[in-house]
C-alpha cells in the first residue's frame, strides 16, 4: 500500500507538486479542500460551488498544502472533517501578499482565474499558502474517495 506521499510521486503528466514557488499561469496542480462529510458528499455529487465571500472574496478555497486543508473547517469536530484531493488548472494567477491589497476581493473582475496567498506573508494565521479559484469548472476531483487523512 502506498502512502499519500508515494501516491503523489505518480502524478499525471502536466500536474505539478507543491513547491515553495507560486503557481504558474496555465499549469495544473494537485490541491486540497477541507470540509465536512456532508459537504464533501454534496461536492462529489454536484461539484464545487463558489463561496459567497471570504478573505479573497467569492471562489473555491484550496491549498496545495495538505496540512492547511486538513485544518478546515476550523472549530469543527475532527471526526467530521474530510479533505478532497483535486487537480486544478489555475489559469491566470494573481499574488495577494498583504491585507488590503488593491485587488484582494476583486481579482476575478481584473481577469484573474486564481488568487494565491504566499506562505508566511502575514495574511493567513497558519503561515501556509492559500488559493482561491473563481470558476469551479477548473477543479477536478482526483480520487474516488474524498477522505484523505492528513
Amino acid at each position: 500500500i502506498l502512502t499519500e506521499t508515494q501516491r503523489d510521486d505518480f502524478l499525471p503528466p502536466g500536474v505539478f507538486r507543491l513547491d515553495a514557488e507560486p503557481p504558474h499561469d496555465g499549469r495544473t496542480y494537485v490541491m486540497y479542500h477541507g470540509t465536512t462529510q456532508a459537504y464533501a458528499q454534496s461536492i462529489v455529487a454536484s461539484g464545487f460551488r463558489r463561496s459567497s465571500g471570504g478573505m479573497l472574496g467569492p471562489g473555491v478555497y484550496l491549498s496545495r498544502d495538505l496540512q492547511k486543508a486538513s485544518r478546515y473547517p476550523p472549530n469543527h469536530p475532527e471526526w467530521d472533517k474530510v479533505v478532497i484531493k483535486v487537480k486544478v488548472n489555475v489559469g491566470r494567477v494573481i499574488v495577494i501578499n498583504r491585507q488590503n491589497h488593491p485587488f484582494q476581493k476583486t481579482w476575478s473582475n481584473q481577469g484573474y482565474d486564481t488568487a494565491w496567498v504566499p506562505p508566511k506573508c502575514g495574511m493567513v494565521r497558519s503561515g501556509l499558502e492559500e488559493n482561491c479559484v473563481w470558476d469551479p469548472r477548473r477543479i477536478q476531483i482526483l480520487q474516488n474517495t474524498y477522505c484523505v487523512k492528513a
